[in-house]
């Protein structure tokens, strides 16, 4: 008995050692034994900061969107002209990434993030990281949540979510995988993604070029940001409804324009609004008003005759639940760096399915959300948000950025979320603290 069980032992050792030799094991431990001390622990959670500069071509960027203080004359800004600059300048871009390091010497990395919340991981929630589990995500998440009693939205809920995502990437490097793969993914190759146009000229003309442009390239969406709202009175509506004309006739109608409000507007003004672009078929409104006024989605909403999208400013799962039940918008617009991050999307996803309500995450960053989208079912996470006038800016420092090609992103292969740094376009680069 001794000797056949032995010879077991040999032979799954031999099998173990085998698989072991064929699996890539340069980004994560695989098994227990492999583990040279068994358990891991976050050790240090750090920020930093790095600075660099690239030459920004000659052309015309900056117009304005409307905002919520737009109703105050002397806040409101001038109204939009194009003026080009005619020659080259030179731009001085800074992020910062949040990066978590055990005792076993693995690292999860993630970012840009921003310095509000930043300041809040390092004052307050990396204290309390520090010698727990990193894959006890559920735990971690609740306990930061409950660590604070201000922690249930804004810049608080935006630094746990740094924390969150960058415990995602960390898992993954731990595992050796994606992170869609860990989240049950993937559900499908690429992503696809509708094009943001933040920042572009709306003068007709640059906007009838960028639109067919934006065609030609593959995108069958693309979102267009309202300048105007009641404080600009007869003229800035004229021109909001001017641009959604100018778009349809543009783009034909194989291609879905929506359009971003911005919090901006007020119930009356969106319906007279949507009362006169209606005939040119807009796939949603977004934000209309301030996101606390639920009942003024809900009434838009059931008034008018294309969806109401929200959710860019919605924190945790609570705060989807309300508009939900308020049957107070068509999509969900939740936005993973702030509103708890991967750990949270995921939920959200799970609490509009529900509702047969599609979650389309808001672009602010990339990484985050490509990983959830990838890992759920299209028919929740149709789509994903790509800012054309952002990106390139925004993931300067990272050695390979994610772009898409005829609208699509491939997913990546590597660890976690995939995120190297470029040391070459890296000028400077310091370790943040604050008091």
């Amino acid at each position: 008995m001794t000797l056949i069980a032995s010879r077991r032992q040999v032979l799954r050792g031999l099998a173990a050692s085998a698989f072991v030799s064929v699996v890539p094991r340069a980004h994560g431990l695989f098994f227990d034994w492999q583990r040279p001390n068994g358990s891991i622990k976050i050790s240090d959670v750090e920020i930093f900061e790095v600075r660099g500069s690239y030459s920004v071509p000659a052309g015309v960027n900056g117009q304005q969107q409307v905002s919520p203080l737009d109703v105050y004359d002397d806040l409101r800004p001038p109204v939009y002209a194009d003026h080009p600059t005619g020659k080259d300048r030179v731009a001085k871009p800074s992020a910062m990434y949040i990066r978590i390091k055990t005792d076993q010497g693995l690292e999860g990395l993630y970012g840009p993030i921003e310095e509000d919340a930043a300041v809040i991981v390092h004052r307050d929630l990396r204290k309390f990281l520090i010698g727990k589990d990193p894959l006890a995500g559920e735990l971690l998440w609740d306990e930061m949540y409950r660590s604070n009693r201000q922690s249930r939205a804004s810049i608080f809920m935006m630094a746990i979510s740094a924390c969150d995502i960058c415990l995602w990437d960390l898992r993954g490097r731990y595992f050796g995988v994606p992170v869609y793969r860990l989240l049950g993914g993937p559900t499908r190759g690429s992503v696809e993604y509708y094009a943001s146009c933040l920042g572009f000229s709306l003068e007709p003309e640059a906007v009838r070029t960028r639109a067919a442009a934006l065609k030609k390239e593959g995108y069958r969406n693309m979102k267009w940001f309202m300048a105007y709202g009641p404080g600009a009175g007869a003229e800035g509506m004229r021109k909001n409804v001017g641009l959604v004309k100018v778009l349809r006739e543009t783009v034909g109608d194989d291609v879905e324009i929506m359009f971003d409000c911005y919090s901006g507007w007020d119930m009356t003004y969106a319906l007279e609004w949507a009362r006169q672009v209606e005939q040119y078929r807009p796939r949603w409104v977004e934000e209309i008003t301030m996101p606390n006024k639920i009942e003024t989605f809900a009434q838009v909403r059931r008034k008018i005759n294309f969806p109401v999208a929200s959710g860019e400013h919605f924190y945790t799962r609570w705060d989807v639940e309300r508009y939900l039940q308020a049957e107070a918008v068509d999509v969900v617009q939740a936005d993973p760096e702030w509103c708890g991050g991967v750990s949270e999307l995921v939920k959200i996803g799970t609490l509009a399915a529900l509702h047969d309500v599609p979650v389309l995450p808001h672009g602010h960053c990339l990484h985050a959300a490509l990983h959830v989208i990838a890992s759920q079912p299209p028919m929740t996470f149709p789509l994903g948000e790509y800012l054309v006038n952002k990106m390139a800016h925004f993931y300067h420092f990272e050695k390979n950025p994610l772009f898409p090609h005829n609208a699509r992103i491939t997913l990546p292969a590597g660890p976690g979320f995939n995120i190297e740094l470029d040391p070459a376009k890296i000028e400077s680069q310091k370790t943040m603290e604050w008091e």
